[in-house]
């Protein structure tokens, strides 16, 4: 999933023909670039956003979910991150609480309010869909390269206006979901603006695109727009971010089990 290439000349070719750059994979340039890709992801804080998902059934039938997310980014280990449900009445006050890790799986926490209780999530059903929509709770944690195991496919016009870096990326976990993904980043900012997913027969999945991109703090890109297409059932999921803000008066106080209890 990541990676930096200069190839004007070949570019240039590309585009004119409309094919795609084709390159062999150096044995390291994968790893390279997710490593680049999260260096510039790196020193952003805290934040928190408000946010609306859109689910969309086989039919086009659409139903709307309000949530707020809180991030605190956690130096030497992955992010921690709570996702608070407001509305509608029969899913808020259900918070979800996240601590991505580097070299171990992720801990997952659901609050279900009507029970009072909190539901750990395990390893083995990380693949399990995300209160009911097309993202899965393996998808809500940090990116972290050791993760995975990467090769660099190549690269091509992407996104329009764009050039990506195509590269596949192989979960190390034995129980991901996903027996690979392959993404595309953009070559000037690392952006991953396309990721498609393969199942465990190696069949594809689902496609996460996303777009309206906006830069905070002179650094750290968000895409305002996620959406999730499951190609497998015919359903969608849709995200969009109205507000994002950096520098939040957020602690790691905040992010426990207590605290999932009393998110509101």
């Amino acid at each position: 999933m990541k990676r930096l290439t200069t190839l004007a000349t070949a570019v240039s070719l590309s585009f004119a023909l409309g094919a795609p750059i084709v390159m062999a994979d150096d044995g390291g340039r994968g790893l390279e670039l997710a490593k680049e890709r999260k260096a510039r992801d790196t020193g952003w804080g805290t934040s928190e956003a408000e946010m609306t998902m859109i689910l969309r059934n086989s039919q086009g039938q659409e139903s709307q979910r309000k949530m707020r997310l809180k991030n605190l980014e956690v130096l030497d280990d992955g992010d921690k991150g709570l996702t608070i449900f407001d509305e509608p009445k029969d899913v808020s006050g259900t918070a979800f609480l996240s601590f991505s890790h580097i070299d171990k799986p992720d801990d997952q926490w659901l609050y279900l309010p009507a029970l009072k209780r909190v539901k750990r999530i395990s390893s083995r059903n990380k693949s399990g869909p995300f209160m009911g929509s097309e993202f899965a709770y393996e998808d809500m944690g940090s990116f972290e390269p050791e993760k995975y195991e990467f090769t660099y496919l190549r690269d091509e016009p992407c996104a329009g206006e764009w050039t990506c870096h195509v590269i596949e990326s192989d979960p190390v976990d034995k129980f991901s979901g996903y027996t690979r993904q392959i993404t595309w980043l953009d070559t000037e900012h690392l952006r991953p603006v396309k990721t498609e997913y393969y199942d465990r027969k190696n069949t594809l999945l689902k496609t996460l695109t996303m777009s309206d991109w906006q830069q905070y703090k002179d650094q750290f890109w968000r895409a305002d727009v996620l959406q999730m297409e499951n190609h497998q059932n015919g359903k969608s999921t849709t995200i969009l971010t109205q507000n994002i803000t950096f520098d939040t008066e957020l602690s790691d106080a905040d992010f426990n089990q207590a605290a999932l209890k009393r998110a509101r």
